[in-house]
């Protein structure tokens, strides 16, 4: 009988909408054998959510998404089967963990500049979270009647291009890959269609991350098309990378996006987690 997994979620310990235990939950009633929680920057939920698989024989992967940037353009690492009890990658991750902080004044410093009366405490306020980021920051703005949907926030003001956002410079993508390979984990390049590149640049920033140690690519992800999906699984195994893939769930943040599903299409098979294993023990 087949398995089936989602290595790619978010609780509230970051953006999602539902605590570690609730996440878990619900993956028991979608039937799902094992969920990764990969939070924003933050280990902090993956011991109340290994506590509530163990309840509801769920299997629970710690894992974590880093934000760096490549050339100006924002790259997401994941790093699954990590040891989140190694101290060398618990200081490692303060240290991003103060990069994300010191970003997140500077972008307040610009909504205010544009107008909006909007404090960190605004942001706090939105969720009980370690880790916060621009969807908190749009939830604050929506809070305040400021914007109509967290998607126009994006849109308009904290997107990328938007006139108040601030890259992390001083976190790249070779510094989130040594370190989940410190601690043991397999790194893998989160969802590369999203990074507005196209497939000359998309080869050549695989070729430069495998170089430093990147082992593998989300090849099974709820935003793509048949297409996308066919040409990423094709980069893996013209780069040697091993699949990994995930739903990208956030609970209510992206409710049009289902734990173990996507959008309705994912069914993310068990040997991949198993495959991923023997990378990692090799």
């Amino acid at each position: 009988m087949n398995r089936y997994i989602d290595l790619h979620t978010h609780t509230t310990i970051s953006d999602g909408t539902m605590t570690p235990r609730e996440l878990i939950e619900y993956a028991a009633k979608k039937k799902l054998a094992a969920i990764a929680i990969t939070d924003h920057d933050s280990i902090d939920g993956i011991w109340e959510a290994k506590q509530s698989g163990k309840k509801n024989h769920v299997e629970v992967i710690s894992g974590i998404e880093f934000s760096t940037y490549y050339k100006h353009t924002e790259i997401h690492i994941i790093g699954l089967l990590i040891d989140e009890k190694d101290k060398r990658f618990i200081k490692g991750l303060h240290e991003i963990i103060e990069a994300r902080d010191n970003r997140n004044k500077v972008m307040v410093d610009k909504l205010q500049a544009h107008g909006f009366n909007i404090n960190l405490d605004d942001i706090f306020a939105t969720a009980d979270s370690k880790v916060y980021t621009r969807a908190h920051m749009a939830r604050a703005m929506l809070n305040k009647g400021y914007v109509s949907s967290m998607k126009e926030a994006f849109d308009l003001y904290i997107g990328n291009d938007g006139p108040c956002y601030v890259s992390r410079e001083k976190v790249n993508p070779q510094m989130a890959i040594q370190l989940i390979r410190s601690c043991g984990g397999v790194s893998i390049l989160a969802h590369p269609t999203l990074y507005d590149m196209n497939l000359r640049e998309l080869d050549a920033l695989i070729k430069e991350l495998k170089a430093i140690g990147l082992q593998g690519i989300e090849g099974e992800y709820a935003l793509y098309t048949k297409s996308e999906e066919r040409y990423i699984k094709e980069l893996a195994k013209a780069h040697d990378l091993v699949l990994s893939g995930g739903s990208d769930f956030h609970g209510d943040n992206k409710p049009y996006i289902d734990l173990g599903v996507g959008k309705g299409n994912l069914k993310i098979n068990y040997h991949l987690l198993e495959r991923m294993r023997e990378i990692k023990n090799h």
